[in-house]
């Protein structure tokens, strides 16, 4: 599986958790990737959120979390 870094932190190697919830919630050919923590920053929202989405993807069968 190919290895992506956050554009704004650097963070390496991000999980693949943060890599799809970027592409879901971005776009899904999304080529920079943030970490969660950075992610919940640019979209001005709680890291919780995030994580929250995260789940509700997992339990609605999205590919991009399996």
């Amino acid at each position: 599986m190919k290895q992506y870094r956050c554009i704004s932190c650097g963070k390496y190697p991000l999980e693949k958790n943060e890599v799809g919830i970027t592409k879901k919630l971005l776009n899904a050919t999304e080529k920079n990737f943030y970490c969660i923590d950075c992610l919940a920053e640019y979209l001005e929202v709680d890291v919780q959120d995030i994580l929250d989405k995260i789940e509700e993807f997992k339990e609605e069968g999205c590919k991009l979390f399996e």
